[in-house]
């Protein structure tokens, strides 16, 4: 018989979630095709100015698929501490990214997509987050909605 954890508080969860963003450095990203296709990928990223900021070949279908909708999902953890980001990604260019963006980016996950044409940025904007680990947590899972924070 598996011993379950205590479910916990919501401001535990925020919390944890506010580490797996500063702390893991790749995430699962899925994104759709204009006629439907799913695609999902991981990417690295790093959390800057209250966004995830990843990179990927301009050509690739995560890319491809951000525009025109922009709708994408996006999952940290395992499947007994997930944590699901729903938002919109915007491309930006590296030329058009902030200096101390591109650094952290850099920084964090040790390369640099700037001054490569054939790479572009993501930025995905939460909107809704939620995090559980078993059961116990499904109740009370969404921490964010339409961008702010629950709790």
């Amino acid at each position: 018989m598996t011993e379950r954890e205590s479910a916990r508080g919501p401001e535990q969860r925020k919390q944890d979630v506010l580490d797996h963003l500063e702390k893991d450095e790749d995430l699962w990203v899925s994104t759709a095709s204009a006629d439907g296709v799913p695609c999902m990928v991981p990417l690295s990223f790093v959390r800057d100015r209250d966004t995830l900021l990843l990179a990927t070949r301009r050509t690739n279908p995560t890319a491809v698929n951000v525009t025109p909708s922009g709708q994408v999902r996006a999952a940290l953890g395992h499947t007994r501490d997930v944590v699901l980001i729903e938002g919109t990604a915007e491309i930006v260019e590296g030329a058009d990214l902030p200096t101390d963006s591109g650094d952290a980016f850099a920084e964090k996950l040790g390369w640099d997509p700037r001054g490569r044409p054939s790479w572009v940025y993501l930025r995905i904007t939460p909107h809704t987050v939620k995090a559980w680990r078993e059961v116990n947590e499904l109740a009370g899972r969404e921490l964010m909605h339409a961008g702010t924070w629950l709790v």
